[in-house]
């Protein structure tokens, strides 16, 4: 059967880590809060030059060197991200520029911390009907930009970065490597309990990030384990049979209460969210190629791959490594 192969893992932070007590003299909080309520120490912030588009193109290069794919042997380029570089064209196609493959697919998803998971799953439906054969998924943000520095509420949680994964298309054995099952949702009921107050056809502005976030934590753990089930059900394995889950890094809470839910053991997800915080839609490749590089993550590992984000939307893949 033809899979979508993760061949390659890359990511990219921005040079300046800002630990807690750099934000505290900067907004009304403290190392401890932070902490307690989020398991964050550090985030990176991007900086003069620093742009979705240049992390998302280190991220990219890194992951086709591991992969050992030439750019220009790209020919579908998949890019989630909040934070564009422009309202448009979109940043995919910057990007492709930049690896000098252009000519192919290119263009960006939006649905925010879960984009990777749409992105991953876009771009696997496409690998699979023939548009391509090697594609790059990427997410990439820099969320700096659309927060309100003033509000300890949300600008404690965020940070920037961007993740990449080489995806290619191969003929293999049913229990072989790729992407096995993956379900998405999205309920735009939801809309004012994680937004930003801006946008081109409204304000003209691009706005800042406004949360709820006890509203948000609770249906957050209801939703994806409930998206993890169905994924589990699709694939026909159980939670106990996944080595790997690695989730959108929003807040360790939710973390630890999803894998409870579902009763994974703890020493099984990736936890990136103390480092990095929430990086949006750069979150989940980035704590992919985390534990690839460190070698948690290895090759005919299951891993299960996670995220909720504003819209609402969420979703959930499982892979073969």
């Amino acid at each position: 059967m033809i899979r979508s192969v993760i061949t390659g893992t890359g990511s990219a932070l921005p040079k300046h880590c800002m630990s807690n007590e750099e934000l505290a003299a900067k907004v009304d909080t403290s190392d401890e809060w932070i902490v307690e309520r989020t398991g964050i120490t550090q985030r990176y912030i991007a900086g003069d030059g620093e742009t979705t588009s240049s992390l998302a193109v280190e991220a990219s290069r890194k992951a086709l060197k591991a992969a050992g794919v030439d750019a220009k042997d790209i020919g579908l380029i998949v890019l989630a991200t909040a934070t564009p570089d422009q309202t448009f064209p979109a940043t995919a196609t910057i990007v492709q520029h930049e690896l000098g493959c252009n000519g192919g697919v290119a263009f960006d998803v939006a649905a925010v911390c879960s984009g990777f998971l749409y992105a991953l799953a876009t771009a696997d439906s496409l690998l699979r009907t023939g548009m391509a054969t090697k594609a790059l998924v990427i997410g990439a943000e820099t969320f700096s930009k659309i927060l309100d520095w003033e509000d300890r509420g949300t600008c404690v949680l965020f940070g920037d970065g961007a993740g990449a994964v080489v995806l290619e298309a191969q003929d293999v054995a049913e229990n072989g490597p790729g992407i096995i099952a993956s379900r998405l949702h999205a309920d735009g009921q939801h809309n004012e309990l994680l937004y930003v107050d801006g946008g081109p056809s409204t304000t003209g502005t691009v706005g800042k990030l406004r949360m709820k976030g006890r509203e948000v934590f609770r249906h957050a753990v209801v939703n994806l384990a409930e998206v993890l089930g169905e994924v589990l059900d699709e694939a026909g394995v159980t939670a106990d049979e996944i080595d790997w889950v690695v989730p959108h890094q929003a807040n360790k809470r939710i973390l630890d209460a999803t894998a409870r839910k579902l009763g994974i053991e703890e020493n099984k997800v990736i936890v990136t969210v103390d480092r990095h915080a929430n990086t949006s839609a750069a979150s989940v490749p980035l704590a992919l190629d985390t534990a690839v590089a460190d070698g948690r993550i290895r090759k005919g590992d299951l891993v299960m791959f996670e995220a909720m984000g504003g819209g609402f939307t969420w979703g959930a893949s499982l892979a073969r490594m």
